[in-house]
């Protein structure tokens, strides 16, 4: 009776030991280890690609997003009739109440044309309290320039404290910069909504100095968006004592749509609300669509790296036919071979996927660096202002999202690696010998 042979667990030192000689070059399989190669470095670009794009794109979203909810609330109140609000103070006492309301204030907005020597262009204009504004961190930011102290003398750390008594204007850095004004310069403010004469309705026309010039960093609203102190506002537009809207801040801006029933309920029917997601819906959806969009197009990369893979190992697969089967005949199971090239074709993907995760990392670190060597290089900006809103390229990394790609990255590979290595498998000795 003969002696059964004694089985190998899975994953022995034999198998990781052809494995890894298989993924060694030698001239008579030089070939396929080019493909391997190519396979490797496919699948770390790949991957660094996509973690450097997703990175980007969150960056850029939540850049935009800091943007937007620096110029105003998360989310603001009107008349449903667009009437001014005259008893907004006794409703922003109601709104205060709301569990993560954190802060209400009132304002103004109206639009009106902005009107110098040099230009003649569109704004929205605002009307806010200077305690107000100076919560706005998209306007109270280190790129302030005022010269708004009551002693005359520039300040130190420029704010909006007096801006008020200057009874001026603030405007943005890239309008300042079209209609060539800077500060104690003036500029004018034209409404079509003016006084009511004999002769029909006459535009308001109104001067004002310069105050104040931000910089929020975002083209749109540097460029179309000016504030008054609220008093001047009401003036200006007509509004007597009343405001257009009470803006209102949360705890949390991305769950803000959870309050609106409270909100609702808050200022009763007459009245409406939107949210800042209201506003920008298209815009954040057009984002959201476009990663998405890059996140399967770049995936695809990786897709055909895993292909290499399978080429590969199939070419690889024939080569060893004879190899396979003199293991075949000294014990060796079937799912040991299976496991062996399988390992060769895992190994490509892990070592591959690994390297340009550390490549990627490391572009998403310095990446405003190469944005400059890049702009330094060409003569041109890669990342233009004016066309994507934003003054540098941003990079925002999720350890979740790098995660995905990994796992996702290694799936692939190791799928690339099962009809390979069950074709080696299913190799009958006799017939891989039959002509040695």
């Amino acid at each position: 009776m003969s002696e059964r042979l004694p089985v190998t667990r899975p994953f022995a030192g034999f198998e990781w030991l052809l494995a890894l000689r298989y993924l060694r070059s030698r001239r008579r399989e030089g070939f396929i280890s080019v493909i391997s190669l190519f396979s490797f470095l496919g699948i770390m670009l790949g991957v660094a690609t996509l973690i450097v794009v997703m990175a980007v794109f969150n960056g850029f979203r939540d850049e935009l997003l800091d943007k937007v909810l620096g110029f105003g609330g998360h989310a603001t109140v009107y008349h449903a009739n667009l009437s001014p609000i005259v008893d907004y103070r006794e409703r922003q006492a109601l709104l205060d109440k709301i569990p993560s309301v954190t802060f209400t204030y009132p304002m103004v907005e109206g639009q009106a044309m902005v009107s110098s020597t040099k230009s003649s262009t569109g704004a929205m204009v605002r009307g806010m309290r200077e305690g107000d504004m100076a919560r706005l961190k998209g306007l109270a930011n280190k790129d302030l320039i005022t010269d708004m102290d009551l002693d005359g003398q520039p300040d130190a750390a420029p704010s909006f404290t007096g801006f008020e008594k200057t009874e001026g204007i603030a405007i943005g850095e890239r309008m300042a910069w079209r209609h060539q004004v800077g500060i104690g310069q003036t500029i004018t403010l034209i409404s079509p909504d003016g006084e009511e004469t004999a002769m029909g309705t006459t535009p308001r026309i109104r001067e004002y100095p310069i105050a104040a010039i931000f910089k929020m960093g975002m083209s749109e609203y540097d460029e179309n968006v000016a504030y008054l102190p609220m008093a001047l506002a009401q003036e200006y537009f007509n509004l007597g004592e009343g405001v257009t809207g009470i803006e209102i801040e949360t705890a949390d801006p991305e769950k803000v749509a959870a309050l609106l029933p409270a909100i609702r309920a808050a200022i009763g029917p007459d009245m409406t609300v939107n949210t800042w997601q209201d506003r920008n819906k298209a815009f954040f959806s057009a984002v959201e669509v476009e990663r998405n969009v890059m996140f399967l197009v770049l995936t695809m990369i990786i897709l055909v790296a895993a292909l290499n893979i399978i080429s590969g190992l199939i070419m690889l697969v024939k080569d060893k036919g004879r190899d396979i089967a003199i293991l075949r005949t000294m014990g060796a199971t079937r799912g040991a071979i299976q496991r062996v090239f399988f390992l060769t074709g895992a190994a490509i993907g892990v070592v591959g996927t690994l390297a340009g995760t550390v490549l990627g990392l490391i572009i998403c670190l310095n990446i405003e660096h190469i944005r400059r060597f890049i702009q330094w290089l060409s003569g041109t900006d890669p990342f233009n202002a004016e066309i994507y809103y934003l003054s540098q390229l941003p990079a925002k990394l999720e350890s979740g999202q790098t995660l995905l790609i990994v796992l996702m990255a290694m799936a692939l590979s190791f799928l690339a690696t099962l009809y390979p290595s069950w074709k080696a498998a299913r190799l009958d000795p006799v017939e891989a010998l039959r002509y040695e």
